[in-house]
């Protein structure tokens, strides 16, 4: 099914936050944060994040910020789509939703990372490099045993770009 047009995207609000923590606890196998910092990606961050709403209740979430000291890179958090909205393309519209937005007109890559196994993400993340005419690049960041004490996955480190968003903006 494509992306429907009964879902609107909208930037997060501080009101967003606890539904943005119930919305990451039901989509396993994304890690849950503390509803304070869903609260702070909602208000500190909502100029690179990015709320989709069907029927007045939050279905989809991306989180995401500028890294600090690399402007030219949006960071993405995490993508959260609920499950009725899945299937639509709804995470690859957000995703060009923020990038389209004025405070990443200076941004000539992206970033995230991803688990071995998170297989959706993988597809989302690689076909946004082919329709940004960029290339991707993986390499191992966060390590099991080093970073995270044995208690989660390791995390590849993904980078796309560099892309010239003047030049892709219709394709978003």
């Amino acid at each position: 099914m494509p992306y429907s047009k009964n879902i609107s995207l909208r930037l997060p609000t501080l009101e967003d936050g606890m539904s943005v923590f119930r919305l990451i606890q039901n989509c396993p196998p994304l890690d849950t944060n503390s509803s304070y910092c869903n609260l702070l990606q909602c208000g500190h961050f909502s100029s690179t994040s990015v709320a989709a709403i069907m029927d007045d209740g939050l279905v989809g979430f991306i989180s995401g910020y500028l890294v600090p000291e690399r402007p030219d890179t949006l960071f993405i958090w995490q993508v959260a789509v609920d499950e009725r909205a899945r299937g639509r393309g709804l995470a690859s519209k957000m995703l060009s939703h923020i990038l389209a937005r004025a405070c990443c007109q200076s941004v000539h890559y992206l970033e995230t990372t991803i688990t071995e196994d998170n297989q959706p993400s993988w597809a989302l993340f690689n076909a946004l490099s082919k329709h940004l005419d960029a290339k991707i690049q993986a390499a191992p960041w966060l390590d099991k045993q080093t970073h995270f004490d044995g208690q989660h996955d390791s995390e590849s480190l993904i980078r796309i770009g560099p892309f010239n968003l003047d030049q892709t903006r219709d394709l978003l």
